[in-house]
């Protein structure tokens, strides 16, 4: 299969950045320093994001309440967007630090916009197999296993409310091509891309979010 990277990154965009609680204007201040400070492996308070952006303490409150699926702990701290500390099916481990995505692409973004090289583990869905990969920002997959994986995609309806239910949900690793067919037959919008074409499409999100554009996967 080819895709065009660009195209699908630019769809995915205008989609997901259109649904209620997408974040506006925040995505392009707020969202890659909240990554940062999630992917030390601790909550994150308004005052810690206040510190890194520049912003003040209220300008922080606002862009949070904008972006929706946003985890919280019991103290108000943000434990999740995009990159959490809660348990998902995709280990993403950064600089030595045990994390977690909401989805398959996540993995393949999060490296461009911390700009460090991550390990991952996920757990596929239906038969519970594991997909290992190594994934740099500058080189791209650099090890993988089983050298079959692929990772499927599909862009939401407009107006979804949750964008990590209408999208991150379906973005998945499969061990093969063929293992993706059930899932396939049952969101006939969807596609299932290369590990190759996925962080292409990937790093085209991540160089958009981190320019400060209104895009980003999850």
């Amino acid at each position: 299969m080819s895709i065009d990277a660009e195209h699908l990154a630019t769809r995915l965009s205008e989609t997901i950045c259109s649904a209620p609680g997408a974040g506006g204007d925040a995505m392009g201040w707020l969202w890659p320093a909240l990554l940062r400070e999630l992917a030390r492996g601790h909550p994150v308070t308004v005052d810690d994001l206040a510190h890194t952006t520049g912003r003040r303490a209220s300008e922080v409150r606002d862009g949070l309440a904008g972006l929706s699926d946003t985890e919280y702990d019991e103290h108000g701290a943000v434990v999740g967007h995009g990159i959490t500390l809660r348990e998902t099916p995709h280990q993403f481990t950064v600089a030595g630090q045990a994390l977690y995505t909401w989805c398959a692409l996540d993995t393949l973004i999060f490296p461009t916009v911390l700009g460090r090289p991550a390990q991952v583990v996920s757990l596929t869905p239906g038969s519970g197999e594991l997909v290992h990969l190594s994934v740099d920002p500058d080189s791209g997959i650099t090890a993988l296993e089983p050298a079959t994986a692929v990772v499927s995609v599909l862009i939401p309806d407009g107006g979804a409310s949750s964008v990590r239910a209408a999208f991150c949900d379906q973005v998945h690793f499969f061990t093969t091509a063929a293992a993706a067919q059930h899932w396939l037959t049952e969101h006939p919008g969807g596609t299932v891309l290369s590990m190759e074409e996925a962080f292409d499409l990937g790093r085209r999100l991540a160089q958009d979010m981190v320019a400060g554009g209104h895009t980003g996967c999850c």
